[in-house]
C-alpha cells in the first residue's frame, strides 16, 4: 500500500514537471543572462546620461541626434537603445513620411526619468550604488551566509561591515548618502500623500537615520505645525547636512540614546538589523517619547502584506528581493512578516500596532507604547 502511494506521488511529481516544462520552459533563461546584464546596460545608460540628454534637448531624439550628444559609436548606442526600449526603459517613436525612409525618435518614459542624474524622481544614485563594486562583490559570497559560516557577504569580501567600509571610504559613503536620499524623497512623497494625518499632534519628530535630511525636510514643509525636527545619524553623516530652518541635526549611536520628541520615525533602518538589535533600537524609541501620547512610526517591507498584494502582487517580489540584498550585505538584517514585526514590537514594550499600505514597497506601522 505504501509503495503504491509513493508510486502515484512520483507519478505525479513527473507529470507536473512535464507540464511546468512546457508551460516555463524560457523561464530559466533570465537566471542565465538576465539580471547582471539589466543592471549594467541601466548603469551604462546612467553613465553616458541618456536620459538627462533627451531631456535637455525638449523632445524625443534621433538616434544620430543621441550619438552627437553624448559622443558614442552609432552601432553601438544603437544595441543599447534597443535593449532598453525592449525593457520599456524608453520608448521608440517611428515617424513615417511619404518621401523618405522612416525615422525613430527615442523618448522618455516614467522609467527613463528615474535614471536622471537630478530631480524629485531620480533612482540614479540607488542604482549606482547597487552597482558598485563594492555592493556587487558581495552577491558572490551569499552562500557563506546560508551555510553560517559568515556574518556577512559584504564582511567575507571587504573584511568589515557596510558601515565601517562607508565610514572608511568617502566616495562611497557619499554614494551612500545620495541613494538613500534617492530612496527618502520616493517613500516620503508616498507617505505624504497616503497617511499625512498620523502626524497630526505631533509637534517634535525624531528622524531616526535620517542621513543629511532629505525626509525631515519634506515633512516639516508638509506637517507645518512640526515646530521642530531632529534629524539624527552618525555623526559623520550628519556633518554633511544642509542647515534648513526647523531642522536639528543631531550626531549620534542610535544604540546608545535617541533625542526625545513626541514621536520616532524609522525609515529602512530597523531591515539593517537582526532581532535582538531590533529590540534594542525600539526600547530606545519608546524611552524617547511621551507614554500616553508618544508613538513611534517604522516604515518598512512587510512580507506576504496582503493588503499591499491585493494592489499589486509583484511588491512581494521585490520585497523578496530587498531580504537577499539584506543578507548579502548586512550581518543579520531582512525583511520580516507581519508576525515578526509583531515578535520585536512586542519584546521591545510596546502594547498595540498598526500596519497601513502606501503608494511604496514599503508599509507603514505605527507602534504605540501604551
Amino acid at each position: 500500500m505504501e509503495e503504491t502511494q509513493r508510486d502515484h506521488l512520483t507519478w505525479g511529481l513527473l507529470e507536473e514537471e512535464r507540464e511546468e516544462e512546457k508551460q516555463k520552459k524560457f523561464d530559466m533563461s533570465k537566471y542565465y543572462f538576465g539580471g547582471d546584464v539589466e543592471m549594467a546596460v541601466v548603469k551604462c545608460a546612467i553613465d553616458l546620461g541618456m536620459a538627462d540628454a533627451i531631456a535637455n534637448h525638449g523632445r524625443p531624439m534621433t538616434l544620430l541626434e543621441l550619438s552627437s550628444a553624448l559622443d558614442c559609436d552609432l552601432q553601438n548606442l544603437h544595441r543599447v537603445m534597443r535593449f532598453l526600449v525592449n525593457h520599456g526603459i524608453f520608448k521608440e517613436i517611428i515617424i513615417r513620411n511619404e518621401d523618405t525612409v522612416p525615422t525613430a525618435y527615442y523618448a522618455q518614459t516614467h522609467s527613463s526619468r528615474r535614471l536622471m542624474r537630478t530631480g524629485e524622481n531620480s533612482m540614479a544614485a540607488f542604482i549606482l550604488m547597487q552597482s558598485s563594486p563594492p555592493a556587487k562583490a558581495a552577491w558572490h559570497c551569499l552562500s557563506a551566509c546560508v551555510k553560517g559560516k559568515a556574518t556577512s557577504a559584504f564582511e567575507v569580501v571587504h573584511g568589515e561591515d557596510v558601515w565601517k567600509h562607508a565610514e572608511a571610504n568617502p566616495a562611497q559613503s557619499q554614494l551612500i548618502n545620495e541613494a538613500m536620499a534617492c530612496l527618502a524623497r520616493v517613500i516620503v512623497s508616498a507617505i505624504i500623500d497616503g497617511c499625512l494625518d498620523m502626524f497630526e499632534g505631533v509637534e517634535t519628530l525624531v528622524d531616526v537615520g535620517g542621513g543629511t535630511g532629505t525626509i525631515m525636510r519634506r515633512l516639516v514643509k508638509a506637517c507645518p505645525w512640526i515646530s521642530k525636527g531632529i534629524t539624527f545619524d552618525l555623526p559623520h553623516v550628519v556633518s554633511l547636512a544642509e542647515q534648513c530652518e526647523g531642522i536639528e541635526y543631531v550626531g549620534g549611536d542610535m544604540f546608545e540614546f535617541i533625542p526625545k520628541a513626541d514621536a520616532v520615525l524609522l525609515v529602512a533602518v530597523l531591515h539593517d538589523w537582526g532581532d535582538d538589535e531590533c529590540i534594542r533600537i525600539l526600547k530606545k524609541c519608546r524611552k524617547a517619547i511621551p507614554k500616553d501620547k508618544g508613538k513611534v512610526i517604522i516604515v518598512e517591507v512587510v512580507i506576504g502584506n496582503k493588503e499591499q498584494q491585493k494592489e499589486d502582487n509583484k511588491l512581494n517580489d521585490v520585497g523578496l528581493v530587498l531580504d537577499m540584498a539584506m543578507m548579502a550585505l548586512t550581518h543579520k538584517g531582512k525583511e520580516r512578516t507581519l508576525d515578526e514585526w509583531a515578535y520585536v514590537l512586542r519584546e521591545a514594550g510596546f502594547s498595540r500596532h498598526t500596519v497601513r499600505s502606501i503608494a511604496a514597497i514599503q508599509s507603514v506601522i505605527e507602534a504605540f507604547p501604551a
